[in-house]
């Protein structure tokens, strides 16, 4: 018989990335719209989960694009 734990992942602070992840929303000079930039400080201690953060959210919005215009998140908008 296997054990089951059940645990909350993620406390209160959960997505919370402190000082080494910071956001900045500028404007895109070729389109004019405003985009959301991500910064790592390269000497944090949690270098690597704050990658991932980052990485997780290039992800999540790509995704959305992709459903907006393809309807389907997994394929790529097809070149003009």
């Amino acid at each position: 018989m296997a054990k089951v734990v059940v645990k909350k992942l993620g406390g209160p602070n959960s997505g919370v990335r402190g000082n080494a992840v910071t956001e900045k929303r500028v404007r895109d000079s070729s389109s004019g719209q405003f985009v959301t930039v991500r910064t790592i400080d390269a000497k944090s201690q949690t270098f690597g989960q704050d990658i991932t953060y980052v990485f997780s959210k290039n992800v999540a919005k790509a995704r959305r694009d992709n459903k907006a215009v393809t309807g389907v998140v997994d394929r790529a908008p097809a070149k003009a």
